[in-house]
């Protein structure tokens, strides 16, 4: 009997696994890593993203409003519970495969009938044995249960470790979002100064332009020019006029945007915009797009969110496969308290043990898988685009700062040829030599130079810190 009985397990084990092995196939893709070797044939390694933002920054001021929004931005902070959610969701994966032990005490009372089964078993229990049983029967249990889904197949561990590596996706997706707060503070910063600059330019170009009507009034007072060439003047000292408050404007919106990265109502931002001509973007090192790989938090997010959902396949994979779950029980059961404490005729425990499989209708199971698997090949194309986007994202930095560079040189040449022909235009002027027309557009000349001049320098300081958060610098 002993034998037949084994020979049933042995077969219904073996059963249960031909079952299991039908598991459907599905498209495997692995990441293809093919980025290029070198920015424009540099073999230099060395990387600004090594540098921390208070390295790289040196204005204390900006460095007071980092430091300030770190600490402050709510975005950030809404990041951070994010985070602590995901860390939450890995202890509660950790609990999983871990045996369940419960411990409980209950206490009920039951009427039964006299001529249903356990009524008639009682009663004729208490005539045999002249014993009386309480009448309702109370119940009384304190003990503890335990149960286990055995993990043969790693599914509730591969849950846990994918759990994990979303944990870890999350710290990489705040320094992401750090490294972005970093940029875009430094950037409106830098916009803030030069629309300072601007503002000081055009209040000194009023001032010429009020000079130069002057003059004009004086030559129609001496019948050398008419009416026209009086109003042409006002009406360009009118317009740079209206031009300072589209200025003062877009001074305290960008203060306002400094101010609600930095988690705080509206205040003037402090800042020594007199210094701004004379900053000089420093010299980026790229080093190799290799790097990228280590330095970028985006691409180290991308890459935890890919091996989490390899290991949700596996996972789901793991459904198709028989489950093993232990269950047992201990306590003290008894019809009176008094008779709890009495051992071992009040001693009850349980010990059991299934293997399950899925046999019919395994479609939901199936669709997780397929699921799971759609939910890899996402992750590997994302991981693709999110290192091609780094790739080109420092490309682009990297010539752009080459590109203002130049440009600024020559604008740098047109603002010294311009601000001289004012002088010589005003000079023709007086002596006849020169017509009103010639004295206005080179003023206008001048100023939109010098306001290019500027906007030019601001570029270059943004491309600097663009590149340096494209390298994957401002998080640590």
């Amino acid at each position: 009997m002993s034998r037949s009985i084994d020979l049933f397990a042995i077969a219904c084990l073996l059963a249960l696994l031909a079952l299991s092995s039908c598991v459907p196939s599905l498209k495997v893709r692995e990441v293809r890593k093919s980025e290029p070797a070198t920015y424009a044939g540099s073999t230099d390694t060395t990387n600004a993203a090594t540098k921390s933002w208070q390295r790289f920054f040196t204005d204390p001021d900006l460095r007071a409003l980092i430091d300030s929004a770190l600490a402050n931005n709510q975005e950030l902070n809404i990041m951070l519970q994010e985070i602590a959610i995901a860390q939450s969701e890995v202890r509660a994966r950790k609990g999983e495969y871990l045996p369940f032990v419960d411990i409980g005490a209950a206490a009920g009372v039951e009427k039964v009938g006299e001529f249903t089964r356990n009524g008639a078993v009682e009663h004729n229990l208490q005539i045999a044995e002249d014993t009386k049983f309480p009448e309702p029967l109370p119940d009384f249990i304190v003990g503890a249960r335990a149960s286990w889904e055995v993990d043969i197949w790693k599914k509730l561990r591969n849950a846990r470790k994918a759990a994990m590596m979303r944990y870890l996706g999350s710290v990489e997706g705040k320094n992401f979002m750090v490294t972005h707060l970093v940029a875009e503070i430094a950037n409106a910063y830098y916009e803030l100064m030069a629309l300072d600059n601007q503002l000081e330019i055009l209040r000194s170009n009023i001032a010429i332009q009020q000079d130069a009507l002057a003059i004009v009034k004086l030559e129609k007072q001496a019948a050398k020019v008419t009416e026209l060439a009086v109003r042409r003047f006002e009406a360009e000292v009118l317009k740079n006029r209206s031009v300072q408050y589209d200025i003062q404007q877009r001074i305290v919106e960008t203060e306002n945007r400094i101010n609600f990265l930095v988690g705080r109502y509206p205040r003037p931002v402090r800042r020594n915009s007199a210094a701004f001509s004379t900053l000089v973007p420093d010299t980026i090192y790229a080093g190799l797009p290799s790097q990228l790989l280590n330095y970028r938090p985006d691409i180290r997010q991308a890459e935890r969110e890919l091996v989490a959902a390899k290991l949700d396949v596996r996972s789901a994979r793991a459904s198709f496969y028989p489950q093993l779950r232990l269950t047992a029980g201990v306590g003290l059961n008894a019809f009176d308290p008094s008779k709890l404490i009495q051992a071992p005729q009040s001693l009850l425990y349980s010990v059991a043990g299934d293997l399950v499989a899925p046999l019919i209708n395994r479609n939901a199971i199936k669709a997780a898988y397929q699921s799971a698997n759609a939910r890899q090949l996402q992750a590997v194309y994302d991981y693709e685009r999110t290192v091609l986007n780094a790739y080109v994202e420092v490309v682009n930095q990297l010539s752009n700062i080459q590109n203002l560079r130049s440009s600024y040189e020559l604008r740098a040449q047109q603002v010294d040829a311009l601000s001289s022909s004012i002088t010589i235009s005003t000079n023709l002027f007086r002596s006849a030599r020169a017509d009103y027309m010639e004295v206005l557009l080179t003023q206008r000349d001048a100023l939109e130079s010098r306001f290019e001049l500027v906007e030019t320098r601001m570029q270059q300081l943004n491309a600097m810190v663009n590149v340096y958060q494209a390298l994957g610098g401002g998080w640590r």
